[in-house]
């Protein structure tokens, strides 16, 4: 049997912004008519909107929402009878004192007709109640079993997928019985210019580069304060993101919050700045900060598990880690704004601004720059452009044996090419506040034939030049003679 077709789904409302694809995931398993509990997971970092999709979702077919909170295990179970109450319509909500009966009847919604259930944050009950995901284990179990009829549709939503794995480690089979498993990503950057409504490509990666793709960091934290255009992000900063009066300016420090002890914490925010300062591996940011390896180590998979770093292989180095900062806040943090705290409080914004303008354009424009063009080339180039479907852009780092100096690579593209994965689709660089010209696209030359030498097959590698200045007549030409690509800042946005 089929589960029912999507054109009988409720339509997205207007008022949520894209989420097409998780919308139709949600409400899929909503309704799906089949016989038989399923269990769904919903996860991502805080301020994505999953609370807000979960809630449209649910008063769109009519389900079950619960929005979990820390407390004592009592209190949340008299809270939770008494919105079932409301829910169902019972004068007299019952008043349980366990978990087990809460859940029984949660999942008896079932009975009659497909019905959501929705428990949102939910780490936050499990704190209190520690068995509570096995107890939610038994009972959909035991539902399989004896009342196969009942078609409860339960999501479990909370925190970032680590964590909520993490919840389920005694009771491991619990996430094997999922059907779905949703994570809530942030806005790409091209729908996040859309959300933000800025048409002006530099622009938008200026803004991105601050607030990355997370919807609430408009809505709740600037208070749709968005910058009027290009010349207005100067100012825009300064209202927002660098003044204390403004819940942006404070949300950075939030993020580590949650660290076990103020240890941990510091060595956290060394670790950043570090990475804002241009340390990418582990050894690179011990020394940096004069901290063990082993320390450093620790608090590098600490924020990784949390979301808040990327880890990478590099793109010839096999066995090198390179790490970036995937919240693109932290980064302005850690390379502007907690350098200068004491004078963005002490001082005007402005004065500070233009004081650290040139520092937000090396470490923090610079290298989301050429993140950004990463993205372009896995999610929007052209399998034209590419020469094959691309699959990874990762930067890159090789020693040129002639010269005895290193070469880096900005966007080292592979995909498949005739059946074929890994096949070295494209070298690139990414300039943010240079013009490109003929002497970017030798080196690239260079490059590839050092890459050559070494024994990588550059057959179907292109040359590919990224800048948000521009590009000479000279490359243009180059252009012109399929001799390399180009990708300035509206193709980046608007093209492939």
């Amino acid at each position: 049997m089929s589960p029912p077709d999507a054109a009988a789904h409720p339509v997205k409302p207007d008022r949520v912004f894209d989420r097409e694809s998780e919308w139709a995931d949600l409400v899929g398993f909503a309704c799906d008519e089949r016989p038989g509990a399923t269990l769904g997971l919903v996860s991502g970092q805080r301020r994505q909107g999953k609370t807000f999709l979960l809630e449209t979702v649910a008063q769109a077919v009519d389900g079950f929402y619960f929005d979990g909170q820390e407390a004592a295990e009592a209190e949340t179970l008299h809270r939770l009878a008494d919105r079932l109450g409301e829910y169902t319509g019972t004068t007299h909500p019952p008043r349980w004192q366990r978990w087990e009966d809460a859940v029984d009847a949660l999942l008896a919604l079932g009975d009659q007709s497909p019905s959501l259930v929705i428990i949102d944050n939910f780490p936050d009950l499990v704190g209190p109640s520690p068995a509570l995901p096995s107890v939610i284990h038994s009972a959909l179990r035991r539902l399989h079993q004896v009342r196969r009829h009942n078609r409860v549709r339960l999501i479990l939503s909370g925190g970032t997928p680590v964590l909520m794995r993490r919840l389920f480690s005694g009771s491991s089979s619990l996430h094997r019985l999922a059907s779905l498993e949703l994570l809530v990503r942030p806005f790409g950057f091209r729908e996040a210019a859309r959300f933000w409504g800025i048409r002006s490509p530099r622009l938008a990666v200026q803004v991105h580069a601050i607030v990355g793709g997370t919807p609430a960091y408009r809505s709740d934290l600037v208070c749709d304060d968005t910058p009027a255009g290009p010349q207005d992000f100067d100012a825009w900063v300064c209202r927002t993101v660098l003044n204390p009066r403004v819940p942006l300016f404070w949300e950075a420090r939030s993020l580590l919050e949650g660290e076990a002890n103020h240890a941990d914490r510091a060595l956290c925010h060394s670790a950043l700045a570090a990475i804002t300062a241009g340390c990418s591996t582990p050894g690179e940011i011990a020394e940096r900060i004069g901290a063990p390896l082993t320390d450093v180590s620790h608090v590098l998979a600490v924020l990784r598990n949390r979301g808040l770093l990327h880890g990478e292989p590099d793109a010839f180095r096999h066995g090198l880690t390179r790490y970036r900062i995937a919240e693109p806040l932290l980064a302005f943090e850690h390379a502007l704004a907690r350098p200068h705290r004491t004078a963005v409080e002490q001082e005007d914004a402005a004065s500070v601004w233009h004081r650290a303008r040139e520092t937000f354009d090396s470490a923090v424009a610079a290298p989301h720059f050429t993140q950004l063009c990463r993205h372009w080339a896995t999610d929007h180039a052209a399998p034209a452009t590419m020469g094959g479907e691309p699959e990874t852009a990762l930067r890159g780092t090789i020693s040129d044996p002639a010269e005895h100096t290193r070469l880096d690579i900005d966007v080292a593209v592979r995909g498949t090419v005739d059946g074929r994965p890994g096949v070295l689709l494209s070298v690139g660089l990414a300039r943010w506040d240079e013009s490109m010209d003929m002497h970017h696209l030798e080196r690239l030359l260079h490059i590839l034939s050092v890459l050559a030498a070494s024994g990588e097959d550059i057959s179907r590698a292109r040359p590919g030049c990224y800048s948000a200045m521009g590009f000479g007549p000279e490359l243009r030409s180059a252009e012109a003679r399929g001799e390399v690509f180009l990708v300035n800042v509206d193709r980046l946005y608007h093209g492939e």
